[in-house]
């Protein structure tokens, strides 16, 4: 069995975007914590009001900011354990199709909830 060498910044794409999904959560739970700490007590019509004017209209993009990169985040992560721990090719293959399909329903369910769609 012969290794292929691939250089010396094999992973560091996938290693910067575990980061940089790992700030934006970050960013963006501050946001919604310093919201909703910053307001009276949440009803659901201070909720959806802060959802069609909050922030200039802003939250439903912050939200969708947050879930895209979770998932960005989940399926890297995901992926490398899989790599890692299911060795036969064939079920790894698997597994990562229906981590991407769920991952995929998961993106549209958060559209279709944020913006009704």
């Amino acid at each position: 069995m012969t290794k292929v060498v691939v250089g010396a910044h094999y992973g560091l794409k996938d290693w910067l975007a575990q980061r940089i999904t790992a700030v934006v959560m970050a960013v963006c739970t501050l946001i919604f914590v310093a919201v909703l700490l910053s307001g009276g007590p949440i009803t659901y019509d201070s909720w959806k009001a802060l959802f069609t004017k909050g922030l200039m209209g802003l939250m439903p993009f912050l939200t969708l900011l947050f879930v895209v990169s979770a998932l960005i985040h989940a399926w890297i992560g995901v992926r490398d354990i899989l790599m890692d721990y299911i060795k036969p090719t064939a079920l790894r293959l698997a597994f990562e199709v229906v981590t991407i399909l769920w991952l995929i329903g998961c993106a549209g369910w958060a559209v279709r909830i944020l913006w009704r769609l």
